[in-house]
């Protein structure tokens, strides 16, 4: 299994940092799901600069931020100070969550449960299952296979799904799991998968149009 690793917040630039601190299009309707559902216990697994535990403790949710940086974890407490929330904070490493058994009835994790190979990626779902609440849910991304990331032939190869980028960035070293529908499918075969579905992001990049996919998928811990 691949050591955890989290974004290098340090080398982004600030004006590069706006479009992390933006909520995602999901969370709005995730925000009016959960609570028609009666959730409240919400975990931010990977935090970042904290956009969406701020969103959802402005919206009357209790929210645990967690991250692997201290980084991370320190702008989101001093962006929270601002906006005069209290939230919790817990620093550390995601195949090993620092919370109780059934703590959570929704957590979203968002581009960041993919840092790790495919072991990595078994012991995070057995997590996930660990701290969600009977009848709870979590929304979570996951890179494609269709990406360009999976097919870099320059970047390092650790299992049959996973890569380690290995271009210059706040991601440089970091291990990538990508995965298909039907390995979706398997992995979380223990729980009531609600939908899946594949979005396609185009930019542009050195006057070329790029293209990333990524699978979102929204899972529901069936009751006992």
């Amino acid at each position: 299994m691949v050591e955890s690793k989290g974004w290098n917040w340090k080398i982004v630039k600030e004006n590069q940092k706006e479009i992390w601190k933006n909520p995602s299009i999901e969370s709005y309707y995730l925000i009016n799901r959960w609570k028609s559902q009666g959730k409240e216990d919400f975990l931010d697994l990977g935090c970042g600069l904290g956009r969406h535990s701020i969103l959802f403790g402005k919206n009357g949710f209790k929210v645990s931020c967690f991250d692997i940086s201290k980084e991370a974890i320190d702008q989101t407490k001093k962006w929270a100070e601002k906006e005069n929330l209290e939230l919790d904070y817990r620093i550390g490493d995601m195949l090993n969550l620092p919370y109780q058994d059934e703590q959570f009835d929704c957590i979203y994790c968002r581009n960041v449960i993919s840092h790790t190979d495919t072991e990595g990626m078994k012991k995070v779902i057995v997590e996930l299952s660990r701290v969600m609440k009977s009848e709870g849910e979590c929304y979570l991304t996951l890179g494609s296979k269709d990406t360009w990331g999976f097919k870099q032939q320059d970047f390092l190869r650790v299992d049959e799904n996973t890569r380690v980028r290995m271009d210059e960035g706040p991601e440089y070293g970091i291990p990538h799991f990508y995965a298909d529908y039907d390995l979706i499918q398997k992995l979380f075969k223990e729980f009531e998968i609600v939908n899946i579905y594949q979005v396609v992001d185009y930019y542009e990049e050195k006057g070329k149009t790029c293209k990333s996919y990524h699978y979102h998928v929204l899972i529901h811990k069936k009751g006992n």
